[in-house]
């Protein structure tokens, strides 16, 4: 449905001013695909429709928001819990094996509050592998968390985290390390099919 939206807007030359049109009808199809009671047929959405880069391995539970699926890219045994959102505009990549809990929101786009045009700032955002950003952690844009790391429940990321750290707080700062002998590997899943 995307690639038939753009290419009706390519026919017409509509170009950038469409570009809002084409991102408000991917959002809003992303929001309807997410809540859908299968899996598979949601796998299978996110990849040929909304061009998320999901390795077969991974598992993408019901999501509550994912904007610019094209722009996101979830590596082998990949866990994304339930109602995470993704922006992907800027770009989102996780490695092998990351768990990214429930209700987790990562961000790659917002507002300069300095701007007195109130501008748009951001970057991408790259989370190593086997790390763990727990329960309703929000990630903010232009961050990468360092491999094997752990971002404890509720925390906000403003800024990178080294590899094998454990952050927590608002703003999270480093609370601890975590082994590096990290050899544990997510298979799909089992679970219902309504996951």
């Amino acid at each position: 449905m995307r690639a038939a939206i753009v290419e009706f807007v390519q026919r017409r030359g509509l170009g950038v001013r469409a570009r809002p049109l084409v991102d408000g009808l991917d959002l809003v199809g992303s929001e309807y695909v997410g809540r859908l009671p299968s899996r598979r047929l949601r796998d299978l959405i996110a990849r040929r429709v909304l061009g998320v880069r999901l390795h077969p391995n991974a598992q993408l539970y019901r999501w509550t928001e994912l904007r610019r699926g094209r722009n996101i890219t979830i590596g082998a045994g990949s866990i994304v819990g339930s109602r995470a959102t993704l922006d992907g505009r800027l770009g989102i990549t996780l490695g092998e094996h990351v768990n990214l809990s429930s209700e987790v929101a990562i961000y790659t786009q917002q507002h300069d509050p300095q701007s007195p045009s109130f501008a748009a700032v951001g970057g991408p955002v790259t989370i190593g592998d086997r790390a763990w950003v727990s329960s309703r952690v929000t990630v903010l844009p232009g961050v990468t968390i360092g491999a094997g790391a752990v971002v404890a429940a509720g925390a906000i990321v403003t800024a990178d985290v080294a590899p094998y750290a454990i952050v927590g707080g608002i703003p999270a700062r480093v609370i601890g390390e975590r082994t590096r002998e990290l050899e544990y590997e997510f298979a799909k899943s089992d679970a219902a099919w309504f996951a």
